[in-house]
Protein backbone atom coordinates (compact mmCIF):
# COMPACT_ATOMS: atom_id res chain seq x y z
CA UNK A 1 0.00 0.00 0.00
CA UNK A 2 1.47 3.12 -1.21
CA UNK A 3 2.59 5.82 1.56
CA UNK A 4 3.00 8.95 -0.24
CA UNK A 5 1.68 11.88 0.92
CA UNK A 6 1.47 13.20 -2.65
CA UNK A 7 -0.22 10.01 -3.92
CA UNK A 8 -3.00 9.94 -1.59
CA UNK A 9 -3.33 13.89 -1.92
CA UNK A 10 -3.86 13.56 -5.82
CA UNK A 11 -6.23 10.02 -5.50
CA UNK A 12 -8.01 12.21 -3.90
CA UNK A 13 -8.34 15.27 -5.63
CA UNK A 14 -8.92 12.60 -8.45
CA UNK A 15 -11.93 11.12 -6.47
CA UNK A 16 -13.46 14.63 -5.47
CA UNK A 17 -13.56 15.81 -9.25
CA UNK A 18 -14.76 12.20 -10.42
CA UNK A 19 -18.08 12.66 -7.84
CA UNK A 20 -18.45 16.46 -9.32
CA UNK A 21 -18.66 15.55 -12.82
CA UNK A 22 -20.67 12.56 -11.82
CA UNK A 23 -23.13 14.69 -10.29
CA UNK A 24 -22.83 17.27 -12.84
CA UNK A 25 -23.48 14.49 -15.32
CA UNK A 26 -26.78 13.41 -13.22
CA UNK A 27 -27.88 16.77 -13.24
CA UNK A 28 -27.26 17.63 -16.84
CA UNK A 29 -27.79 14.12 -19.02
CA UNK A 30 -28.87 11.64 -16.75
CA UNK A 31 -28.27 9.08 -14.52
CA UNK A 32 -26.77 6.65 -17.41
CA UNK A 33 -24.06 9.41 -18.23
CA UNK A 34 -23.29 10.05 -14.52
CA UNK A 35 -22.90 6.10 -14.50
CA UNK A 36 -20.37 6.16 -17.73
CA UNK A 37 -18.82 9.31 -15.83
CA UNK A 38 -17.88 7.95 -12.55
CA UNK A 39 -16.81 4.33 -14.48
CA UNK A 40 -14.16 6.47 -16.11
CA UNK A 41 -13.37 8.12 -12.79
CA UNK A 42 -13.11 4.63 -11.14
CA UNK A 43 -10.58 3.33 -14.03
CA UNK A 44 -8.58 6.27 -14.07
CA UNK A 45 -8.12 6.28 -10.44
CA UNK A 46 -7.43 2.82 -10.28
CA UNK A 47 -4.44 2.84 -13.25
CA UNK A 48 -3.47 5.93 -11.22
CA UNK A 49 -2.78 3.69 -8.50
CA UNK A 50 -1.26 0.72 -10.47
CA UNK A 51 1.27 2.63 -12.11
CA UNK A 52 2.00 4.84 -8.89
CA UNK A 53 2.54 1.98 -6.88
CA UNK A 54 4.44 0.05 -9.72
CA UNK A 55 7.20 3.13 -9.82
CA UNK A 56 6.96 3.09 -5.82
CA UNK A 57 8.10 -0.60 -5.66
CA UNK A 58 10.56 0.15 -8.36
CA UNK A 59 12.04 2.87 -5.91
CA UNK A 60 11.98 0.58 -3.16
CA UNK A 61 14.03 -1.85 -5.06
CA UNK A 62 16.82 0.62 -5.81
CA UNK A 63 17.05 1.62 -1.91
CA UNK A 64 17.08 -1.67 -1.22
CA UNK A 65 20.50 -2.43 -3.72
CA UNK A 66 21.60 0.66 -2.26
CA UNK A 67 21.87 -0.58 1.24
CA UNK A 68 23.41 -3.46 0.28
CA UNK A 69 25.46 -1.18 -1.61
CA UNK A 70 26.75 0.33 1.79
CA UNK A 71 26.83 -3.07 3.60
CA UNK A 72 30.00 -3.78 1.64
CA UNK A 73 28.20 -5.89 -1.03
CA UNK A 74 29.92 -5.26 -4.27
CA UNK A 75 27.95 -8.07 -6.84
CA UNK A 76 25.12 -5.60 -7.38
CA UNK A 77 23.12 -5.35 -10.55
CA UNK A 78 21.23 -1.86 -10.95
CA UNK A 79 19.91 -2.66 -14.54
CA UNK A 80 17.20 -4.49 -13.96
CA UNK A 81 14.50 -1.32 -14.87
CA UNK A 82 12.46 -0.83 -17.50
CA UNK A 83 12.91 2.26 -19.59
CA UNK A 84 11.96 5.70 -18.44
CA UNK A 85 13.11 8.01 -15.69
CA UNK A 86 13.99 5.41 -13.37
CA UNK A 87 16.19 3.44 -15.16
CA UNK A 88 18.22 6.37 -16.62
CA UNK A 89 18.39 6.76 -12.20
CA UNK A 90 19.68 2.79 -11.85
CA UNK A 91 22.36 3.33 -14.72
CA UNK A 92 24.14 6.35 -12.89
CA UNK A 93 23.43 4.38 -9.68
CA UNK A 94 25.27 1.57 -11.31
CA UNK A 95 27.81 3.82 -12.51
CA UNK A 96 28.27 5.47 -9.22
CA UNK A 97 28.60 2.46 -7.19
CA UNK A 98 30.96 0.69 -9.78
CA UNK A 99 33.28 3.97 -9.53
CA UNK A 100 33.09 3.97 -5.52
CA UNK A 101 33.98 -0.26 -5.42
CA UNK A 102 36.66 0.60 -7.87
CA UNK A 103 38.24 3.34 -5.86
CA UNK A 104 37.61 1.18 -2.60
CA UNK A 105 39.76 -2.07 -3.50
CA UNK A 106 42.25 0.85 -5.18
CA UNK A 107 42.66 2.27 -1.38
CA UNK A 108 42.94 -1.38 0.26
CA UNK A 109 45.70 -2.22 -2.54
CA UNK A 110 47.40 0.62 -1.34
CA UNK A 111 47.32 0.11 2.34
CA UNK A 112 47.97 -3.67 1.96
CA UNK A 113 50.89 -2.76 -0.12
CA UNK A 114 51.95 -0.22 2.53
CA UNK A 115 51.63 -2.26 5.40
CA UNK A 116 53.62 -4.95 3.67
CA UNK A 117 56.46 -2.69 2.80
CA UNK A 118 56.36 -1.19 6.51
CA UNK A 119 56.07 -4.65 7.72
CA UNK A 120 59.43 -5.57 5.25
CA UNK A 121 61.28 -3.37 6.81
CA UNK A 122 60.72 -3.85 10.46
CA UNK A 123 61.74 -7.66 9.65
CA UNK A 124 64.72 -6.75 7.77
CA UNK A 125 65.85 -4.74 10.25
CA UNK A 126 65.36 -7.18 13.36
CA UNK A 127 68.39 -9.57 12.36
CA UNK A 128 71.15 -6.81 12.10
CA UNK A 129 69.47 -4.77 15.15
CA UNK A 130 69.55 -8.44 17.46
CA UNK A 131 73.20 -8.81 16.37
CA UNK A 132 73.86 -5.48 17.37
CA UNK A 133 73.05 -5.66 20.60
CA UNK A 134 75.07 -8.89 21.10
CA UNK A 135 78.16 -7.45 20.18
CA UNK A 136 77.38 -4.24 22.13
CA UNK A 137 76.92 -7.03 25.11
CA UNK A 138 80.61 -8.23 24.89
CA UNK A 139 82.13 -4.97 24.02
CA UNK A 140 80.62 -3.82 27.23
CA UNK A 141 82.00 -6.69 29.20
CA UNK A 142 85.89 -6.08 27.38
CA UNK A 143 85.64 -2.31 27.54
CA UNK A 144 88.75 -1.49 29.04
CA UNK A 145 87.88 1.74 31.33
CA UNK A 146 84.36 2.24 33.57
CA UNK A 147 83.65 5.54 30.82
CA UNK A 148 83.83 3.49 27.63
CA UNK A 149 81.23 0.88 29.69
CA UNK A 150 78.96 3.90 30.06
CA UNK A 151 78.86 4.69 26.70
CA UNK A 152 78.71 1.10 25.61
CA UNK A 153 75.40 0.59 27.94
CA UNK A 154 73.90 4.39 26.14
CA UNK A 155 74.50 2.47 22.85
CA UNK A 156 72.56 -0.28 24.12
CA UNK A 157 69.65 1.82 25.78
CA UNK A 158 69.58 3.39 22.45
CA UNK A 159 69.27 0.10 20.40
CA UNK A 160 66.68 -1.12 22.66
CA UNK A 161 64.16 1.27 22.55
CA UNK A 162 64.73 1.12 18.33
CA UNK A 163 64.08 -2.46 18.64
CA UNK A 164 60.47 -1.32 20.32
CA UNK A 165 60.12 1.25 17.68
CA UNK A 166 60.50 -1.86 15.01
CA UNK A 167 58.64 -4.22 16.93
CA UNK A 168 55.56 -1.28 17.55
CA UNK A 169 55.75 -0.34 13.45
CA UNK A 170 55.55 -4.00 13.11
CA UNK A 171 52.44 -4.49 14.69
CA UNK A 172 51.12 -1.33 13.61
CA UNK A 173 51.76 -2.84 9.83
CA UNK A 174 49.52 -5.76 10.96
CA UNK A 175 46.70 -3.74 12.06
CA UNK A 176 46.45 -1.37 9.07
CA UNK A 177 46.58 -4.95 7.07
CA UNK A 178 43.80 -6.12 9.09
CA UNK A 179 46.35 -9.23 10.15
CA UNK A 180 45.78 -9.47 13.50
CA UNK A 181 42.84 -11.50 14.67
CA UNK A 182 41.30 -10.54 18.36
CA UNK A 183 40.26 -12.65 20.26
CA UNK A 184 37.00 -12.49 22.07
CA UNK A 185 37.32 -14.33 25.91
CA UNK A 186 36.91 -13.42 29.06
CA UNK A 187 39.88 -11.18 30.41
CA UNK A 188 40.62 -10.66 34.01
CA UNK A 189 41.80 -7.28 34.66
CA UNK A 190 43.78 -7.87 37.59
CA UNK A 191 45.64 -10.61 35.77
CA UNK A 192 45.77 -8.14 33.11
CA UNK A 193 47.17 -4.80 34.93
CA UNK A 194 49.99 -7.82 36.65
CA UNK A 195 50.89 -9.00 33.37
CA UNK A 196 50.97 -5.18 31.98
CA UNK A 197 53.29 -3.65 34.72
CA UNK A 198 55.77 -7.04 35.39
CA UNK A 199 58.25 -6.00 32.04
CA UNK A 200 58.56 -2.32 33.32
CA UNK A 201 59.59 -3.24 36.54
CA UNK A 202 62.87 -2.89 36.40
CA UNK A 203 62.43 0.41 33.95
CA UNK A 204 60.46 1.95 36.61
CA UNK A 205 63.09 0.58 39.10
CA UNK A 206 65.29 2.47 37.99
CA UNK A 207 63.70 5.56 37.22
CA UNK A 208 62.60 5.86 40.96
CA UNK A 209 59.02 5.22 39.91
CA UNK A 210 56.24 3.08 41.53
CA UNK A 211 53.27 0.90 40.72
CA UNK A 212 49.77 1.07 42.96
CA UNK A 213 46.52 -0.51 41.74
CA UNK A 214 43.04 -0.99 42.75
CA UNK A 215 41.23 -3.63 40.99
CA UNK A 216 37.56 -4.00 41.66
CA UNK A 217 37.54 -7.69 42.61
CA UNK A 218 35.96 -9.64 39.72
CA UNK A 219 36.57 -6.86 37.22
CA UNK A 220 37.07 -8.41 33.88
CA UNK A 221 35.39 -7.90 29.99
CA UNK A 222 35.27 -9.62 26.98
CA UNK A 223 38.18 -8.74 24.50
CA UNK A 224 42.04 -10.17 23.89
CA UNK A 225 44.43 -10.42 26.84
CA UNK A 226 47.20 -10.51 25.21
CA UNK A 227 46.68 -7.32 22.92
CA UNK A 228 44.96 -5.75 25.60
CA UNK A 229 48.23 -6.07 27.81
CA UNK A 230 50.30 -4.68 25.09
CA UNK A 231 47.82 -1.74 25.24
CA UNK A 232 47.86 -1.01 28.82
CA UNK A 233 51.73 -1.81 29.09
CA UNK A 234 52.28 1.55 26.09
CA UNK A 235 50.02 3.50 28.67
CA UNK A 236 51.98 2.79 31.41
CA UNK A 237 55.26 2.95 30.06
CA UNK A 238 54.65 6.35 28.88
CA UNK A 239 53.74 7.33 32.40
CA UNK A 240 56.89 5.62 33.69
CA UNK A 241 58.90 8.00 31.17
CA UNK A 242 56.84 11.37 32.41
CA UNK A 243 57.12 10.89 36.07
CA UNK A 244 59.93 12.43 37.68
CA UNK A 245 61.97 9.77 40.64
CA UNK A 246 59.79 9.72 43.96
CA UNK A 247 57.02 9.54 41.66
CA UNK A 248 53.92 6.89 41.28
CA UNK A 249 51.58 5.62 38.21
CA UNK A 250 48.54 4.09 40.11
CA UNK A 251 46.28 1.78 37.81
CA UNK A 252 42.58 1.79 39.15
CA UNK A 253 39.61 -0.46 37.57
CA UNK A 254 36.07 -0.98 37.96
CA UNK A 255 32.98 -2.77 35.68
CA UNK A 256 29.70 -1.69 36.21
CA UNK A 257 26.56 -2.57 33.83
CA UNK A 258 27.67 -0.81 30.55
CA UNK A 259 31.45 -1.47 30.92
CA UNK A 260 35.02 -2.01 32.41
CA UNK A 261 37.06 1.10 32.50
CA UNK A 262 40.28 1.08 33.17
CA UNK A 263 42.48 4.53 34.82
CA UNK A 264 45.76 4.80 34.63
CA UNK A 265 46.95 8.57 36.60
CA UNK A 266 50.70 9.51 37.11
CA UNK A 267 51.93 12.05 39.55
CA UNK A 268 54.15 13.56 36.77
CA UNK A 269 53.71 17.30 35.02
CA UNK A 270 50.76 16.26 33.33
CA UNK A 271 49.83 16.96 29.55
CA UNK A 272 50.29 20.71 28.13
CA UNK A 273 46.90 21.51 26.70
CA UNK A 274 48.08 21.73 23.20
CA UNK A 275 49.01 18.20 23.38
CA UNK A 276 45.89 17.06 24.43
CA UNK A 277 44.05 16.59 21.27
CA UNK A 278 47.68 14.69 19.52
CA UNK A 279 48.37 12.27 22.26
CA UNK A 280 47.31 9.13 19.88
CA UNK A 281 48.56 10.88 16.65
CA UNK A 282 51.35 8.19 15.35
CA UNK A 283 54.85 9.94 16.35
CA UNK A 284 53.33 12.88 17.83
CA UNK A 285 56.28 13.36 20.47
CA UNK A 286 54.77 15.93 23.14
CA UNK A 287 56.63 18.52 25.25
CA UNK A 288 55.75 16.88 28.38
CA UNK A 289 58.51 14.64 29.12
CA UNK A 290 60.48 14.28 32.34
CA UNK A 291 64.78 14.53 31.64
CA UNK A 292 66.05 11.46 32.82
CA UNK A 293 69.96 11.36 33.62
CA UNK A 294 71.96 10.26 30.62
CA UNK A 295 69.16 11.23 27.98
CA UNK A 296 69.92 13.53 25.30
CA UNK A 297 67.98 14.54 22.16
CA UNK A 298 69.19 11.25 20.48
CA UNK A 299 67.81 9.33 23.26
CA UNK A 300 64.57 11.01 23.60
CA UNK A 301 61.84 9.33 26.14
CA UNK A 302 59.60 8.33 23.56
CA UNK A 303 58.88 8.96 19.64
CA UNK A 304 55.50 8.63 19.59
CA UNK A 305 54.45 5.44 18.53
CA UNK A 306 53.25 3.31 21.68
CA UNK A 307 50.04 5.28 22.41
CA UNK A 308 49.08 5.18 18.79
CA UNK A 309 49.44 1.95 19.20
CA UNK A 310 47.30 1.39 22.07
CA UNK A 311 44.62 3.50 20.53
CA UNK A 312 44.42 0.95 17.46
CA UNK A 313 44.33 -1.95 19.79
CA UNK A 314 41.74 -0.66 21.91
CA UNK A 315 39.53 0.74 19.11
CA UNK A 316 39.61 -2.72 17.32
CA UNK A 317 37.93 -4.62 19.90
CA UNK A 318 34.93 -2.08 20.38
CA UNK A 319 35.99 0.19 23.24
CA UNK A 320 37.76 3.64 23.69
CA UNK A 321 40.47 5.38 25.12
CA UNK A 322 41.12 9.15 26.03
CA UNK A 323 43.90 11.21 27.81
CA UNK A 324 43.08 14.07 29.83
CA UNK A 325 44.64 15.55 33.15
CA UNK A 326 43.89 14.38 36.82
CA UNK A 327 43.95 18.24 38.27
CA UNK A 328 45.18 21.78 37.82
CA UNK A 329 48.68 20.89 39.21
CA UNK A 330 49.50 18.29 36.71
CA UNK A 331 49.53 14.30 36.42
CA UNK A 332 48.89 12.53 32.95
CA UNK A 333 44.96 10.66 33.20
CA UNK A 334 44.53 8.06 30.47
CA UNK A 335 40.50 6.39 30.25
CA UNK A 336 40.41 2.82 28.57
CA UNK A 337 36.96 1.49 28.24
CA UNK A 338 35.51 -1.85 26.92
CA UNK A 339 31.87 -1.67 26.65
CA UNK A 340 29.84 -4.53 27.56
CA UNK A 341 27.00 -3.58 24.80
CA UNK A 342 27.67 -1.51 21.51
CA UNK A 343 27.19 1.92 21.89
Amino acid sequence: MPRDRDFWGLAGIGAATTAICTIAAALAAGPVAAAWVALCGVVLLALFSATTARRLRRIAQLSTLLDRALSGERNIDFKGMSEGELAILASQLDKTVTRLVMANEELEAEKRALADALADISHQLRTPLTSLGIELELMRKEAPTPEGASRVRDCGRMLEQLQWLVSSLLKLARLDAGAVRLERHRVDVAQLVEAAEAPLAVTADLAGVTFESNVEPGCSFMGDATWTREALANVLKNCVEHTPAGGMVRVTASEDAIACRIRVEDTGPGIAEKDLSHVFDRFYHGSGGVARPGEDAANPAGVGIGLSLTRALVVAQGGQVAASNASLRGGARFDLVFFKVTV
